[in-house]
């Protein structure tokens, strides 16, 4: 998968089985593979707004398919030994469109044929667009990994946070599992990260732009009163809302600001709406992943506005699942659930009527042998060591993604 800040393609391998009611997921390895910097640019020209043609979209949705592929073919090989069955392409977001509240529709590129031809094997991809014609709004996905993977004990409240470009949580231990996305995460911040060094930088690494600036109140006041930040979840946005145009706008209401206070507001800004979101629902713990946990700047203003609630901010790899690979294992869970006839969604998270198995299938280039469904709904989700003796255990195995 690659996630909306377009900064690479996230590859993982796991070893995935069913036991009864549980998934038990083995980490096979993680890696990112970067996007040629033709096709990046013109990803991100596209998202941006400008205008795409017909011919543009087909170059694009090629164009991403071939580099999914192989980053696919280079997963299978160097992470999977060679042994994969399966593989889950989330694709890369093109446009998400959200009206009035409600999610209409949703473009992932990256044509799963091409992953299909390069690797041989079954890929299962467009996993958003189901959720969507069942009324959800196709995101957060990761609702269903992080209900099975965090669920707590009576009465505690878990939150799972991914910052991205976009920052979602999912809600853990409620009355039902709750996901949405909060706001922008690194989006704004790249924006001017990009504006500010003259394209010679995409992001703020290690944050040290923002550690120079000073919080320009009045400029995170201006965001703060977009109208997402109040609206109730299940809910979802994108760059088609948090752009360059979006923070272009609030700067010309705001006036002039020095470049190192822009990233040290935008850098607050994303640890407030996160840490309001997350606070309504009074967790215990907050489990962090993604690329917005690199920015230690981020990452202590989040964790001292979240103290102030008693609440703790810790990593996902304390729980077992790397916080740079995380979103690429859930797209491996998705594609593992969708080929045993399971449900990816979980209609608290997404909002959709009921839970629907997401996706669909391209064959490899061997006819498409799908598992027998599974007998029952799964109920948890198990993070375990690798063990190469246990591959013995056919019976109860089902295919690596």
């Amino acid at each position: 998968m690659s996630g909306t800040s377009m900064d690479g393609i996230d590859v993982a391998a796991a070893d995935l089985r069913l036991r009864g009611e549980t998934v038990e997921l083995s980490p096979l390895g993680h890696t990112a593979v970067t996007y040629p910097s033709r096709l990046r640019t013109r990803l991100m020209t596209a998202v941006a707004g400008e205008a795409c043609g017909a011919g543009e979209l087909c170059e694009l949705d090629t164009g991403v398919g071939r580099a999914f592929a192989e980053a696919a073919r280079h997963g299978a090989e160097a992470l999977a030994g060679g042994r994969a069955e399966l593989v889950a392409s989330l694709g890369q977001t093109l446009h998400h469109w959200v009206e009035d509240g409600r999610a209409r529709g949703t473009l992932q590129l990256g044509q799963p044929a091409w992953i299909a031809e390069t690797t041989g094997l079954p890929v299962v991809a467009d996993l958003r667009a189901r959720d969507v014609a069942a009324g959800g709004h196709g995101a957060p996905l990761a609702g269903v990994l992080d209900a099975l993977w965090l669920a707590p004990g009576a009465g505690t409240v878990t939150i799972a946070l991914n910052i991205g470009g976009i920052a979602n949580i999912t809600v853990v231990g409620g009355d039902r599992p709750l996901a949405y996305d909060t706001g922008p995460g690194n989006a704004l911040i790249d924006v001017a990260a990009t504006t500010v060094t003259g394209g010679r930088a995409t992001q703020d690494t290690g944050g040290r732009l923002a550690a120079g600036g000073r919080i320009r109140t009045d400029l995170l006041e201006e965001l703060l009163a977009d109208p997402y930040f109040e609206a109730p979840p299940p809910k979802s946005t994108g760059k088609e809302h948090f752009n360059g145009d979006h923070l272009r706008r609030a700067l010309d209401r705001v006036g002039e600001v020095d470049d190192s206070d822009l990233l040290a507001t935008l850098t607050e800004l994303t640890a407030v709406t996160v840490a309001a979101a997350c606070v309504r629902h009074h967790p215990r713990e907050v489990v962090a992943s993604g690329g917005g946990t690199g920015n230690p700047v981020l990452m202590a203003a989040l964790r001292r506005r979240l103290a102030e609630h008693g609440t703790e901010l810790v990593l996902s790899d304390d729980h077992g699942l790397p916080t740079d690979g995380k979103e690429a294992y859930l797209a491996a869970l998705l594609g593992f659930l969708t080929f045993n006839g399971l449900p990816g969604n979980v209609p608290g998270t997404t909002g959709a009527r009921e839970p629907r198995s997401l996706g669909s299938i391209t064959p490899g280039t061997t006819p498409l042998r799908l598992p027998r469904p599974a007998a029952q709904p799964v109920r948890s989700l198990r993070v375990t060591d690798h063990d190469a003796d246990d591959e013995q255990e056919a019976p109860c195995a089902s295919p690596t993604s």
